[in-house]
């Protein structure tokens, strides 16, 4: 055993340590720098005016000041940027000042800003930025504020990059999510985030699986939709949203010496249970409600364990047929035929839904 090895260990630990909390004290500079200059160029420079009489004029010299001292980073748009991150922003200020970083860029009467960055510790559970700068460029194109909030919970909870953050928001998750419940539930997901409680909260409307990569047409198998999905697991497991595990694919049930096929079986933490998936691209059948039912029973019977709710089965197809499914399954059967698309849906015409449902919901 080297002589060294507990000085070894410890200097490993003394070096990851130091560069984890480097990576979070960079991050929160690097974002309270941004929210900083955009509150001097409204509160300083502007008098506290959203559209001051020099607001041009403010931006471009600023950038050319600014670019002539440090270089990049600085252009007119990135400080337009800096500024509406502060008007987005702006109250939070008493929960920056909380973390221990609102000590920075403290004004002097002399005008010397007072930045003491050796003594800086950053209280990161405090810190109400937790996402990268780039992260928070992408959320400010989000006009509403509730939906903007539940991007950035649901970021937060994740550890989404800046490009699933981009995917999710493209692919409308905040108003699928939103079209299947009661409007409290609406408003507590920008707060709380999209927690499944029960097995309506996995169920989407409808699921994106455009990052399969296939095209939009009827000619494609059930077995391509399905290698399609499993090459991109990940990117599928984070569309069906939060707490899936993958357990296995094509599992074989054999009854009567007939083999049936079952195309994933996932696992969810938060729910406790099963959830079975069946691709369909052909219309959907009785029959189809029907082995999905056996799938479902067999697992309840002789697969769950003590402590876990029962199965969840969702046949994803193509296109829905909701009397199909009232009719031949009971009401507590706990099977669900979801569409699928395999493009983006149309963000706007989601928002006129959901702005339709929430009126309606308020008329009663």
């Amino acid at each position: 055993m080297n002589e060294f090895t507990e000085l070894f260990k410890k200097s490993k630990a003394l070096i990851d340590n130091a560069r984890s909390s480097m990576g979070v004290v960079v991050n929160a500079l690097t974002v309270y720098t941004s929210y900083l200059l955009g509150k001097y160029m409204i509160e300083e420079e502007q008098q506290g005016s959203e559209r001051a009489q020099y607001g041009a004029r403010v931006l471009d010299s600023l950038s050319v000041y600014l670019t002539s001292e440090y270089g990049r980073g600085f252009s007119r748009s990135n400080l337009a940027g800096m500024r509406k991150f502060y008007l987005t922003y702006k109250d939070r200020e008493s929960q920056i000042v909380q973390s221990g970083i609102g000590q920075l860029g403290t004004m002097q009467e002399n005008g010397i800003v007072q930045s003491p960055i050796g003594q800086l510790t950053v209280d990161h559970q405090n810190f109400p930025f937790k996402l990268s700068w780039t992260h928070y460029q992408v959320l400010m194109t989000i006009e509403d504020p509730a939906e903007r909030s539940f991007y950035e919970l649901e970021a937060i909870k994740g550890v989404w990059n800046v490009k699933t953050l981009k995917r999710q928001y493209h692919s409308s998750l905040y108003e699928r999510l939103a079209l299947s419940r009661d409007k409290n539930e609406v408003m507590a997901m920008a707060t709380q985030g999209a927690m499944p409680y029960r097995p309506e909260d996995i169920l989407k409307s409808p699921y994106v699986l455009e990052f399969a990569g296939l095209d939009d047409k009827s000619s494609y198998h059930e077995n391509d939709l399905e290698a399609g999905v499993l090459d991109k697991l990940q990117d599928f497991l984070l569309e069906m949203g939060k707490g899936f595990l993958f357990e296995r694919r094509q599992r074989r049930f054999t009854f009567n010496d007939k083999n049936f096929y079952l195309d994933l079986v996932l696992y969810n933490r938060f729910l406790r249970c099963y959830v079975l998936i069946d691709f369909k691209v052909e219309e959907l059948t009785h029959q189809d409600l029907g082995q999905m039912q056996m799938y479902v029973n067999y697992y309840d019977r002789y697969e769950i364990i003590e402590g876990e709710n029962p199965t969840i089965g969702i046949l994803m197809c193509k296109q829905s047929d909701e009397a199909l499914v009232e009719l031949t399954l009971p009401k507590d059967s706990n099977i669900y035929a979801k569409e699928y698309k395999l493009y983006l849906p149309d963000k706007k015409l989601l928002k006129e839904k959901l702005q339709e449902w929430i009126e309606e919901a308020d008329m009663q």
